[in-house]
């Protein structure tokens, strides 16, 4: 006995924007902290910009992707 394809699409549904809002948020956190570009030292400067464009811009991807998805 196996498991319901409508239920198998689900989970599969619900893992897969789980791990793209993970990976998201991985790569958001590695440029923003770790490389430092989320922080201002003593103004904004060009990198700090470039990662907030692409935080913003990322986020905004990331949110119609995953409601596109949604819509079965």
């Amino acid at each position: 006995m196996g498991m319901e394809d409508e239920t198998r699409d689900f989970l599969v549904l619900i893992v897969n924007t789980v791990s793209w809002v993970l990976l998201w948020m991985m790569l958001n956190v590695f440029f923003g902290i770790y490389c430092g570009y989320g922080f201002f030292e003593e103004s904004p400067t060009i990198k700090n910009a470039g990662y907030y464009l692409f935080f913003a811009f990322s986020l905004a991807f990331l949110i119609k992707t995953i409601i596109k998805k949604w819509k079965l």
